[in-house]
């Protein structure tokens, strides 16, 4: 009896349409790739809606490892129930339908149905995850066909997974999100599914199933470009961009970066300041230094150079160097926001702390930080350590201002202020009263912040009287008052910065259609658009 049980297990696996070790090893390589491709993309199709923050990045790491560990359970438990090579094809097509429809569906629910967006942006990751992470147990079930290669067929195929998931990683970050549209990348690669589980199915079954489900893709690809929300003018390496004409100023553009509006540009009139803040930081730099006197700067952040264009057209001479890490930005500065190259102006593709380093010691007079990463300071531009980079490019008598944005009890900010107290001899605050404790409380206090830092005592009186001058409304804090509204915040370390969960999100009730949302730039000009989960 055993005998011919074994004989007949035999002639099973003699008769059974064999996958090669190369197409097996092809196969786990793609899916796993494939994994990652979604899962990185997944960051930049979700940052408009809820932010590029560390809560979101946990989220979809999560999810995705989530499908990876389902994906190959359930792979495993029904490879040994059901044949394997009945389901590889429908399990790449039905992964490439969901991939492909993602965009559209994404965009779809997150303008008309916004609280279940997290659900459903975790299903269109957990249902392809997990149905390309099956691809690995089905095919090793199908290449082990003796016990005695089982380590050689588990370690190779397990390896080609590996390799795959870092090619997939590598290829998203360094390729893809760089030249493609995302959008245009997850219908790429969903139509890339579809049409390789054509012959797939044709190879190990003689048949296929997938037709259809190719042309459902190719369908949902054209309703995606046409009807989808949330499109952009173009796609960087970190940002989904739109360039927004002002209808009631000429000339007046509004960069969008993830839907928030990051800089204000007048390309003919480089003088005019639109948000509140970029006019409260125009007034510190009026009050501190004399009129007309050219400045050595140094901005983090490029975003629109509505500043490193204010200094060199009101101080002529300046010279401004802009650390912009996006060079996507940098183009649309020059092609869609018209503003060429000009003398004193100098920007460069760079991370801003790394800019920093390759400053010399005592050289400038200004420091600009206005750095953001979605609705956040990039935590290692908070630091001890950074402030302290930027204090030894300062002259003795030079001046840093950053741009903050914080809300509810403003953690983040208190956070920041007491950092920087513990670097320069001198800081103070700028904002709206209810920002910063002067005024009755009744309205949610938050918005923009500028933080002003420095080794010699700044003429607040002066600051205070360009502020009124240019009606912002703003007032100063410092001394008694500033140590109160601190209180015991945390000073952030490289060691220890936890920007993300200090900050407060703010969630104000939206009806209509969206329009370009405000946050990091203006906050205070239109807090009812801020894009905050």
């Amino acid at each position: 009896m055993t005998g011919l049980s074994s004989s007949a297990v035999a002639e099973g696996t003699r008769s059974r349409p064999r996958l090669g070790p190369r197409a097996a090893a092809a196969l786990v390589f793609g899916a796993s790739a494939a994994v990652l491709v979604v899962e990185i993309v997944a960051l930049r199709l979700l940052a408009p809606y809820l932010g590029l923050t560390l809560e979101t990045s946990t989220l979809v790491i999560g999810i995705a490892l989530t499908a990876i560990a389902l994906g190959s359970w359930l792979g495993g438990r029904v490879a040994d129930q059901v044949d394997p090579l009945r389901l590889l094809a429908p399990a790449l097509g039905t992964s490439g339908v969901v991939v492909a429809l993602t965009p559209a569906v994404l965009r779809g629910v997150a303008e008309w149905a916004r609280p279940l967006l997290i659900l459903v942006a975790a299903l269109t990751i957990l249902v392809p995850g997990a149905l390309l992470s099956a691809v690995t147990p089905l095919v090793t079930k199908v290449r082990l066909t003796s016990l005695a290669e089982t380590g050689t067929v588990v370690g190779r195929l397990s390896g080609a997974g590996t390799v795959g998931s870092i090619v997939g990683t590598v290829l998203t970050g360094f390729v893809l999100l760089s030249r493609l549209p995302v959008s245009g990348i997850l219908l790429g690669l969903g139509a890339l599914l579809v049409i390789v589980s054509v012959p797939v199915g044709w190879r190990l079954r003689g048949r296929s199933g997938t037709a259809p489900a190719l042309a459902l893709v190719l369908a949902a690809g054209g309703l995606a470009a046409s009807v989808a929300p949330g499109g952009c003018d173009v796609e960087t390496r970190y940002h989904c961009a739109e360039v927004v004409a002002d209808p009631s100023r000429t000339g007046g553009r509004t960069l969008v970066l993830d839907g928030v509006r990051h800089s204000y540009v007048d390309a003919g009139d480089p003088a005019h300041l639109e948000f509140t803040y970029v006019k409260a930081v125009a007034s510190v730099t009026d009050a501190a230094f004399p009129a007309g006197r050219p400045l050595t700067a140094h901005h983090l952040g490029g975003g629109g150079l509505t500043l490193p264009r204010y200094l060199a057209a009101t101080r002529p001479g300046t010279r401004s160097v802009v650390s912009e890490i996006d060079d996507g930005v940098v183009r649309i500065d020059r092609e869609r926001l018209g503003l060429r190259p000009q003398p004193g102006i100098d920007v460069r593709t760079e991370d801003g702390r790394l800019g920093l380093r390759r400053l010399d010691t005592d050289t400038l007079d200004l420091v600009v930080g206005d750095a953001f990463g979605g609705v956040s300071v990039p935590w290692h531009l908070t630091t001890v350590e950074a402030l302290t980079e930027v204090r030894r490019v300062l002259a003795p008598d030079g001046l840093y201002v950053a741009n903050l944005i914080d809300h509810g009890e403003q953690s983040f900010a208190k956070a920041e202020l007491a950092t920087l107290r513990t670097v320069f001899a001198h800081v103070a605050l700028l904002g709206e009263p209810v920002d910063t404790g002067l005024a009755r409380t009744g309205a949610p206090p938050g918005g923009n912040l500028v933080a002003v830092a420095s080794d010699r005592p700044a003429d607040l009186a002066a600051v205070q009287k360009a502020l009124d001058a240019r009606r912002t409304g703003w007032k100063t804090v410092t001394g008694d008052a500033l140590t109160t509204w601190i209180a015991d915040a945390p000073v952030l370390t490289d060691d220890y910065a936890p920007v993300d969960q200090l900050l407060q999100p703010y969630a104000p009730q939206r009806g209509g259609k969206a329009a370009p949302r405000d946050a990091v730039a203006s906050v205070q000009d239109d807090p009812a658009h801020l894009p905050l989960p």
